[in-house]
Protein backbone atom coordinates (compact mmCIF):
# COMPACT_ATOMS: atom_id res chain seq x y z
CA UNK A 1 0.00 0.00 0.00
CA UNK A 2 2.82 2.40 0.94
CA UNK A 3 4.65 1.43 -2.27
CA UNK A 4 1.61 2.25 -4.42
CA UNK A 5 1.16 5.54 -2.61
CA UNK A 6 4.81 6.38 -3.22
CA UNK A 7 4.51 5.55 -6.94
CA UNK A 8 1.40 7.74 -7.21
CA UNK A 9 3.19 10.67 -5.55
CA UNK A 10 6.21 10.12 -7.81
CA UNK A 11 3.95 10.23 -10.87
CA UNK A 12 2.24 13.39 -9.57
CA UNK A 13 5.59 15.10 -9.10
CA UNK A 14 6.63 14.04 -12.59
CA UNK A 15 3.49 15.59 -14.11
CA UNK A 16 4.15 18.82 -12.26
CA UNK A 17 7.76 18.78 -13.35
CA UNK A 18 6.73 18.35 -16.97
CA UNK A 19 4.32 21.27 -16.68
CA UNK A 20 6.94 23.54 -15.10
CA UNK A 21 9.46 22.68 -17.81
CA UNK A 22 6.82 23.41 -20.42
CA UNK A 23 6.06 26.71 -18.69
CA UNK A 24 9.71 27.78 -18.79
CA UNK A 25 9.99 26.87 -22.46
CA UNK A 26 6.79 28.70 -23.41
CA UNK A 27 7.69 31.79 -21.39
CA UNK A 28 10.92 32.09 -23.36
CA UNK A 29 8.99 31.79 -26.62
CA UNK A 30 6.55 34.51 -25.54
CA UNK A 31 9.46 36.94 -25.35
CA UNK A 32 10.27 36.22 -29.02
CA UNK A 33 6.79 37.17 -30.30
CA UNK A 34 6.56 40.78 -31.46
CA UNK A 35 2.97 41.26 -32.67
CA UNK A 36 0.27 41.83 -30.03
CA UNK A 37 -2.46 39.79 -31.76
CA UNK A 38 -0.17 36.83 -32.43
CA UNK A 39 1.02 36.99 -28.82
CA UNK A 40 -2.53 37.05 -27.43
CA UNK A 41 -3.42 34.00 -29.50
CA UNK A 42 -0.31 32.19 -28.23
CA UNK A 43 -1.06 33.07 -24.60
CA UNK A 44 -4.55 31.63 -24.91
CA UNK A 45 -3.52 28.41 -26.65
CA UNK A 46 -0.61 27.72 -24.29
CA UNK A 47 -2.69 28.36 -21.16
CA UNK A 48 -5.26 25.87 -22.42
CA UNK A 49 -2.48 23.35 -23.06
CA UNK A 50 -1.06 23.77 -19.54
CA UNK A 51 -4.35 22.81 -17.86
CA UNK A 52 -5.83 20.68 -20.66
CA UNK A 53 -8.85 22.91 -21.31
CA UNK A 54 -11.24 22.44 -24.22
CA UNK A 55 -11.91 26.13 -24.91
CA UNK A 56 -11.17 29.70 -23.94
CA UNK A 57 -11.16 33.38 -24.87
CA UNK A 58 -8.85 36.32 -24.41
CA UNK A 59 -9.98 39.95 -24.14
CA UNK A 60 -8.21 43.29 -24.26
CA UNK A 61 -9.14 46.60 -22.66
CA UNK A 62 -10.38 49.30 -25.04
CA UNK A 63 -11.39 52.38 -23.06
CA UNK A 64 -14.17 51.25 -20.74
CA UNK A 65 -14.90 48.09 -22.72
CA UNK A 66 -13.59 44.55 -22.99
CA UNK A 67 -13.03 43.45 -26.58
CA UNK A 68 -12.61 39.82 -27.54
CA UNK A 69 -9.48 39.15 -29.59
CA UNK A 70 -9.36 35.37 -29.84
CA UNK A 71 -11.65 32.47 -29.03
CA UNK A 72 -10.67 28.82 -29.22
CA UNK A 73 -12.80 25.69 -28.90
CA UNK A 74 -11.45 22.24 -29.74
CA UNK A 75 -14.87 20.58 -29.72
CA UNK A 76 -16.24 23.03 -32.27
CA UNK A 77 -13.03 22.99 -34.32
CA UNK A 78 -13.26 19.21 -34.78
CA UNK A 79 -16.63 19.68 -36.51
CA UNK A 80 -15.08 21.87 -39.23
CA UNK A 81 -13.29 20.73 -42.40
CA UNK A 82 -9.50 20.52 -42.03
CA UNK A 83 -7.80 23.87 -42.44
CA UNK A 84 -10.84 25.96 -41.50
CA UNK A 85 -10.96 28.16 -38.41
CA UNK A 86 -13.74 29.08 -36.04
CA UNK A 87 -15.69 32.21 -37.03
CA UNK A 88 -13.82 35.49 -36.63
CA UNK A 89 -15.18 37.33 -33.56
CA UNK A 90 -15.06 41.07 -32.90
CA UNK A 91 -17.58 42.07 -30.24
CA UNK A 92 -17.04 44.21 -27.13
CA UNK A 93 -19.01 44.97 -23.97
CA UNK A 94 -18.75 47.42 -21.05
CA UNK A 95 -16.55 46.50 -18.12
CA UNK A 96 -18.92 45.84 -15.23
CA UNK A 97 -19.33 43.35 -12.42
CA UNK A 98 -22.37 41.83 -14.13
CA UNK A 99 -20.35 39.54 -16.41
CA UNK A 100 -17.65 37.06 -15.43
CA UNK A 101 -14.90 38.63 -17.53
CA UNK A 102 -16.09 42.12 -16.63
CA UNK A 103 -15.98 41.31 -12.91
CA UNK A 104 -12.40 40.04 -13.21
CA UNK A 105 -11.35 43.21 -15.05
CA UNK A 106 -13.17 45.54 -12.64
CA UNK A 107 -12.00 43.91 -9.40
CA UNK A 108 -8.66 42.45 -10.61
CA UNK A 109 -9.72 39.18 -8.99
CA UNK A 110 -9.36 35.66 -10.38
CA UNK A 111 -12.60 33.68 -10.58
CA UNK A 112 -12.77 29.88 -10.45
CA UNK A 113 -16.27 28.62 -11.27
CA UNK A 114 -17.16 24.93 -11.06
CA UNK A 115 -20.46 25.18 -12.93
CA UNK A 116 -21.29 28.22 -15.06
CA UNK A 117 -25.00 27.30 -15.03
CA UNK A 118 -25.16 27.16 -11.23
CA UNK A 119 -23.43 30.31 -10.01
CA UNK A 120 -24.67 31.23 -6.50
CA UNK A 121 -27.40 33.89 -6.61
CA UNK A 122 -25.51 36.20 -4.24
CA UNK A 123 -22.73 36.72 -6.81
CA UNK A 124 -23.02 39.96 -8.87
CA UNK A 125 -21.96 38.27 -12.11
CA UNK A 126 -23.95 35.91 -14.29
CA UNK A 127 -23.03 33.53 -17.09
CA UNK A 128 -24.30 34.57 -20.52
CA UNK A 129 -25.75 31.40 -22.04
CA UNK A 130 -26.39 32.92 -25.46
CA UNK A 131 -23.07 31.82 -26.98
CA UNK A 132 -23.66 28.24 -25.81
CA UNK A 133 -27.16 28.30 -27.29
CA UNK A 134 -25.90 29.68 -30.60
CA UNK A 135 -23.05 27.18 -30.91
CA UNK A 136 -24.74 24.18 -29.24
CA UNK A 137 -21.94 24.00 -26.67
CA UNK A 138 -22.10 23.44 -22.90
CA UNK A 139 -19.82 25.55 -20.74
CA UNK A 140 -19.22 24.17 -17.27
CA UNK A 141 -15.93 24.87 -15.48
CA UNK A 142 -14.51 28.37 -15.99
CA UNK A 143 -11.22 29.92 -14.91
CA UNK A 144 -10.99 33.72 -15.43
CA UNK A 145 -7.89 35.76 -14.61
CA UNK A 146 -7.20 39.46 -15.22
CA UNK A 147 -3.86 40.30 -16.84
CA UNK A 148 -2.60 43.02 -14.51
CA UNK A 149 0.67 44.94 -14.64
CA UNK A 150 2.66 45.80 -11.51
CA UNK A 151 1.27 49.34 -11.59
CA UNK A 152 -2.28 47.98 -11.40
CA UNK A 153 -3.24 48.64 -15.03
CA UNK A 154 -5.32 45.80 -16.49
CA UNK A 155 -4.23 44.81 -20.00
CA UNK A 156 -6.91 42.21 -20.57
CA UNK A 157 -8.70 39.13 -19.29
CA UNK A 158 -7.90 35.47 -19.94
CA UNK A 159 -10.77 33.00 -19.67
CA UNK A 160 -10.25 29.23 -19.82
CA UNK A 161 -13.25 26.91 -20.20
CA UNK A 162 -13.94 23.23 -19.51
CA UNK A 163 -10.89 21.54 -18.10
CA UNK A 164 -10.73 17.90 -19.25
CA UNK A 165 -9.44 14.90 -17.33
CA UNK A 166 -7.63 11.97 -18.93
CA UNK A 167 -10.94 10.42 -19.95
CA UNK A 168 -12.06 13.59 -21.72
CA UNK A 169 -14.61 14.46 -19.04
CA UNK A 170 -15.16 18.06 -17.95
CA UNK A 171 -13.86 18.63 -14.40
CA UNK A 172 -13.28 21.60 -12.12
CA UNK A 173 -10.10 23.67 -12.06
CA UNK A 174 -8.08 22.98 -8.91
CA UNK A 175 -5.37 24.66 -6.84
CA UNK A 176 -2.60 23.31 -9.07
CA UNK A 177 -4.26 24.86 -12.12
CA UNK A 178 -4.52 28.14 -10.24
CA UNK A 179 -0.81 28.06 -9.43
CA UNK A 180 0.27 27.18 -12.97
CA UNK A 181 -1.97 29.73 -14.69
CA UNK A 182 -1.15 32.43 -12.16
CA UNK A 183 2.58 31.90 -12.73
CA UNK A 184 2.15 31.88 -16.50
CA UNK A 185 0.01 35.04 -16.40
CA UNK A 186 2.92 37.00 -14.91
CA UNK A 187 5.10 36.10 -17.89
CA UNK A 188 2.21 36.81 -20.27
CA UNK A 189 1.77 40.32 -18.85
CA UNK A 190 5.48 41.10 -19.24
CA UNK A 191 5.45 39.91 -22.84
CA UNK A 192 2.25 41.83 -23.58
CA UNK A 193 3.63 45.07 -22.18
CA UNK A 194 6.71 44.75 -24.39
CA UNK A 195 4.57 43.94 -27.45
CA UNK A 196 2.27 46.90 -26.77
CA UNK A 197 5.30 49.21 -26.53
CA UNK A 198 6.58 47.86 -29.85
CA UNK A 199 3.18 48.31 -31.48
CA UNK A 200 2.98 51.90 -30.28
CA UNK A 201 6.34 52.64 -31.90
CA UNK A 202 5.14 51.10 -35.15
CA UNK A 203 1.84 52.98 -34.93
CA UNK A 204 3.66 56.31 -34.72
CA UNK A 205 5.72 55.44 -37.80
CA UNK A 206 2.57 54.49 -39.69
CA UNK A 207 0.75 57.66 -38.62
CA UNK A 208 3.50 59.60 -40.39
CA UNK A 209 2.53 57.82 -43.59
CA UNK A 210 -1.15 58.61 -42.97
CA UNK A 211 -0.36 62.31 -42.41
CA UNK A 212 1.40 62.40 -45.78
CA UNK A 213 -1.12 60.29 -47.70
CA UNK A 214 -4.74 60.38 -46.45
CA UNK A 215 -5.50 57.20 -48.44
CA UNK A 216 -3.02 55.29 -46.28
CA UNK A 217 -5.19 55.21 -43.16
CA UNK A 218 -4.31 53.23 -40.06
CA UNK A 219 -7.48 51.18 -40.57
CA UNK A 220 -6.23 50.28 -44.05
CA UNK A 221 -2.88 49.01 -42.83
CA UNK A 222 -4.55 47.06 -40.02
CA UNK A 223 -6.91 45.39 -42.50
CA UNK A 224 -4.08 44.56 -44.90
CA UNK A 225 -2.07 43.15 -42.00
CA UNK A 226 -4.93 41.00 -40.65
CA UNK A 227 -6.00 39.74 -44.09
CA UNK A 228 -2.39 38.91 -44.95
CA UNK A 229 -2.10 36.80 -41.79
CA UNK A 230 -5.30 34.89 -42.62
CA UNK A 231 -4.08 34.25 -46.18
CA UNK A 232 -0.77 32.94 -44.89
CA UNK A 233 -2.42 30.66 -42.32
CA UNK A 234 -4.53 29.02 -45.02
CA UNK A 235 -1.63 28.83 -47.50
CA UNK A 236 0.68 27.36 -44.84
CA UNK A 237 -1.91 24.69 -44.02
CA UNK A 238 -2.23 23.75 -47.69
CA UNK A 239 1.57 23.59 -48.02
CA UNK A 240 2.07 21.57 -44.79
CA UNK A 241 4.45 24.16 -43.36
CA UNK A 242 5.86 22.95 -39.99
CA UNK A 243 4.20 24.56 -36.97
CA UNK A 244 7.33 26.20 -35.55
CA UNK A 245 8.22 27.77 -38.90
CA UNK A 246 4.62 28.88 -39.35
CA UNK A 247 4.50 30.64 -35.97
CA UNK A 248 7.69 32.63 -36.57
CA UNK A 249 6.68 33.63 -40.09
CA UNK A 250 3.17 34.77 -39.17
CA UNK A 251 4.49 36.92 -36.33
CA UNK A 252 6.84 38.76 -38.70
CA UNK A 253 4.24 38.99 -41.48
CA UNK A 254 1.60 40.55 -39.24
CA UNK A 255 3.95 43.49 -38.62
CA UNK A 256 5.76 43.67 -41.97
CA UNK A 257 2.48 43.90 -43.91
CA UNK A 258 1.71 47.19 -42.17
CA UNK A 259 4.77 48.81 -43.72
CA UNK A 260 3.93 48.01 -47.33
CA UNK A 261 3.47 51.68 -48.32
CA UNK A 262 5.59 53.37 -45.65
CA UNK A 263 7.83 54.69 -48.45
CA UNK A 264 5.19 57.24 -49.43
CA UNK A 265 6.58 59.46 -46.67
CA UNK A 266 9.41 60.25 -49.10
CA UNK A 267 7.22 61.25 -52.06
CA UNK A 268 6.68 64.95 -52.75
CA UNK A 269 3.23 66.33 -51.85
CA UNK A 270 3.05 67.79 -55.35
CA UNK A 271 2.85 64.24 -56.67
CA UNK A 272 1.37 62.37 -53.72
CA UNK A 273 -1.66 64.65 -53.42
CA UNK A 274 -2.08 65.58 -57.07
CA UNK A 275 -5.81 65.47 -57.91
CA UNK A 276 -5.26 64.84 -61.64
CA UNK A 277 -3.62 62.00 -63.57
CA UNK A 278 0.14 61.61 -63.27
CA UNK A 279 2.50 62.37 -66.11
CA UNK A 280 4.84 59.51 -67.06
CA UNK A 281 7.66 61.08 -65.03
CA UNK A 282 5.44 61.67 -62.01
CA UNK A 283 4.21 58.08 -62.14
CA UNK A 284 7.82 56.87 -62.29
CA UNK A 285 8.65 58.93 -59.20
CA UNK A 286 5.54 57.66 -57.42
CA UNK A 287 6.71 54.09 -58.05
CA UNK A 288 9.88 54.89 -56.12
CA UNK A 289 7.93 54.67 -52.84
CA UNK A 290 8.79 50.97 -52.97
CA UNK A 291 12.51 51.70 -52.80
CA UNK A 292 12.12 54.44 -50.21
CA UNK A 293 10.16 52.07 -47.95
CA UNK A 294 12.72 49.31 -48.38
CA UNK A 295 15.59 51.65 -47.55
CA UNK A 296 14.05 52.25 -44.11
CA UNK A 297 14.90 48.64 -43.26
CA UNK A 298 18.23 48.40 -45.09
CA UNK A 299 20.57 46.82 -44.22
CA UNK A 300 18.29 44.33 -42.44
CA UNK A 301 19.40 43.35 -38.96
CA UNK A 302 16.54 40.96 -38.12
CA UNK A 303 14.15 38.65 -39.94
CA UNK A 304 11.44 41.26 -39.39
CA UNK A 305 13.63 43.89 -41.06
CA UNK A 306 14.21 41.53 -43.97
CA UNK A 307 10.51 40.78 -44.45
CA UNK A 308 9.52 44.45 -44.04
CA UNK A 309 12.09 45.39 -46.68
CA UNK A 310 10.82 42.67 -49.05
CA UNK A 311 7.19 43.70 -48.60
CA UNK A 312 7.84 47.41 -49.11
CA UNK A 313 10.02 46.77 -52.17
CA UNK A 314 8.11 44.00 -53.92
CA UNK A 315 4.36 44.28 -53.21
CA UNK A 316 3.76 45.89 -56.65
CA UNK A 317 5.56 43.20 -58.64
CA UNK A 318 3.46 40.99 -60.94
CA UNK A 319 3.44 37.19 -60.80
CA UNK A 320 3.71 36.96 -64.63
CA UNK A 321 6.52 39.50 -64.85
CA UNK A 322 4.26 41.94 -66.73
CA UNK A 323 5.46 45.42 -67.57
CA UNK A 324 3.20 47.04 -64.97
CA UNK A 325 5.11 45.39 -62.13
CA UNK A 326 7.79 47.41 -60.32
CA UNK A 327 10.48 48.19 -59.25
CA UNK A 328 11.85 45.01 -60.90
CA UNK A 329 15.22 43.24 -60.93
CA UNK A 330 17.26 46.43 -61.24
CA UNK A 331 16.47 47.27 -57.64
CA UNK A 332 17.94 44.56 -55.45
CA UNK A 333 20.82 44.15 -53.06
CA UNK A 334 24.10 44.41 -54.93
CA UNK A 335 22.44 46.45 -57.68
CA UNK A 336 20.83 49.90 -58.12
CA UNK A 337 18.84 49.54 -54.91
CA UNK A 338 21.86 50.46 -52.82
CA UNK A 339 22.52 53.46 -55.07
CA UNK A 340 18.93 54.68 -54.99
CA UNK A 341 18.51 58.36 -54.14
CA UNK A 342 15.37 60.08 -52.85
CA UNK A 343 13.43 61.48 -55.81
CA UNK A 344 14.83 59.03 -58.36
CA UNK A 345 12.18 57.72 -60.78
CA UNK A 346 11.64 54.01 -61.50
CA UNK A 347 12.05 53.82 -65.27
CA UNK A 348 11.51 50.77 -67.50
CA UNK A 349 12.04 48.08 -64.84
CA UNK A 350 13.35 44.65 -65.79
CA UNK A 351 10.47 42.42 -64.61
CA UNK A 352 10.67 40.26 -61.50
CA UNK A 353 8.29 37.32 -61.69
CA UNK A 354 6.98 34.16 -60.05
CA UNK A 355 8.63 32.84 -56.93
CA UNK A 356 11.50 35.29 -57.34
CA UNK A 357 9.03 37.65 -55.66
CA UNK A 358 9.22 37.02 -51.88
CA UNK A 359 6.26 35.12 -50.44
CA UNK A 360 5.35 37.90 -48.01
CA UNK A 361 5.14 40.42 -50.85
CA UNK A 362 2.94 38.07 -52.90
CA UNK A 363 0.55 37.75 -49.97
CA UNK A 364 0.44 41.47 -49.16
CA UNK A 365 -0.12 42.27 -52.83
CA UNK A 366 -3.44 40.41 -52.78
CA UNK A 367 -4.53 41.89 -49.43
CA UNK A 368 -3.57 45.43 -50.42
CA UNK A 369 -5.32 45.41 -53.82
CA UNK A 370 -8.45 43.82 -52.36
CA UNK A 371 -8.68 46.38 -49.59
CA UNK A 372 -8.15 49.26 -52.02
CA UNK A 373 -10.90 47.90 -54.28
CA UNK A 374 -13.39 47.37 -51.46
CA UNK A 375 -13.04 50.86 -49.94
CA UNK A 376 -13.87 54.34 -51.16
CA UNK A 377 -11.09 56.61 -52.32
CA UNK A 378 -11.14 60.21 -53.50
CA UNK A 379 -10.86 58.95 -57.08
CA UNK A 380 -13.37 56.06 -56.93
CA UNK A 381 -16.29 54.50 -55.08
CA UNK A 382 -15.96 51.28 -53.10
CA UNK A 383 -16.52 48.10 -55.10
CA UNK A 384 -19.05 45.61 -53.78
CA UNK A 385 -17.43 42.55 -52.23
CA UNK A 386 -18.45 40.10 -54.98
CA UNK A 387 -16.80 42.27 -57.62
CA UNK A 388 -13.69 42.81 -55.50
CA UNK A 389 -13.28 39.07 -54.89
CA UNK A 390 -13.87 38.35 -58.60
CA UNK A 391 -11.20 40.88 -59.58
CA UNK A 392 -8.64 39.15 -57.37
CA UNK A 393 -9.60 35.76 -58.83
CA UNK A 394 -9.32 37.14 -62.35
CA UNK A 395 -5.77 38.23 -61.57
CA UNK A 396 -4.64 34.75 -60.51
CA UNK A 397 -1.69 33.66 -62.65
CA UNK A 398 -1.13 37.14 -64.08
CA UNK A 399 -0.98 39.81 -61.39
CA UNK A 400 -1.13 37.43 -58.43
CA UNK A 401 0.31 34.10 -57.32
CA UNK A 402 -2.51 31.60 -58.04
CA UNK A 403 -1.82 29.61 -54.85
CA UNK A 404 -2.15 32.78 -52.77
CA UNK A 405 -5.41 33.69 -54.54
CA UNK A 406 -6.78 30.20 -53.86
CA UNK A 407 -5.98 30.56 -50.16
CA UNK A 408 -7.56 34.02 -50.16
CA UNK A 409 -10.82 32.79 -51.70
CA UNK A 410 -11.09 30.02 -49.09
CA UNK A 411 -11.05 32.53 -46.21
CA UNK A 412 -13.71 34.88 -47.57
CA UNK A 413 -15.85 34.70 -44.43
CA UNK A 414 -12.93 35.78 -42.24
CA UNK A 415 -11.94 38.55 -44.66
CA UNK A 416 -15.46 39.98 -44.55
CA UNK A 417 -15.40 39.99 -40.74
CA UNK A 418 -12.04 41.79 -40.74
CA UNK A 419 -13.53 44.50 -42.97
CA UNK A 420 -16.30 44.99 -40.41
CA UNK A 421 -13.89 44.96 -37.47
CA UNK A 422 -11.86 47.84 -38.94
CA UNK A 423 -14.70 49.83 -40.48
CA UNK A 424 -14.89 52.44 -37.72
CA UNK A 425 -12.71 55.00 -39.51
CA UNK A 426 -14.16 56.64 -42.62
CA UNK A 427 -11.90 56.23 -45.63
CA UNK A 428 -10.96 59.32 -47.61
Amino acid sequence: MHYNLFKSMEKLLTDREIKYRHLIDVEQKLDEIQDVDVLLEKILSETRTIVNADAGSIYIIEGKNLKIKHAQNDTQLRSLPLGEKLPYLFFSFPISKNSIAGYAAATKETLIIDDAYNIPSDRPYKFNKQTDITTNYKTKSVYTIPLVMHNGIVLGVLQIINKLNKDGEVVSFDDDDDAFIGHFALAAVRALKRAYDTRETHRKMLKLSEFRDPKETYSHVERVSSISLEIYDRWAFEQNIPEEERQTYRDNLKIAAKFHDIGKVGISDIILKKPARFSDEERAIMKSHTCIGAMLFYPPETELDRMSMDVALRHHERWDGGENGYPGEDYSEGNNFEKFQLGDPIMNPVPLKGKAIPLAARIVSVADVFDALSHKRCYKDAWNLDDAFSEIQNGAGTQFDPEIVLAFVKIRDRVEKILLDYSDVEEI
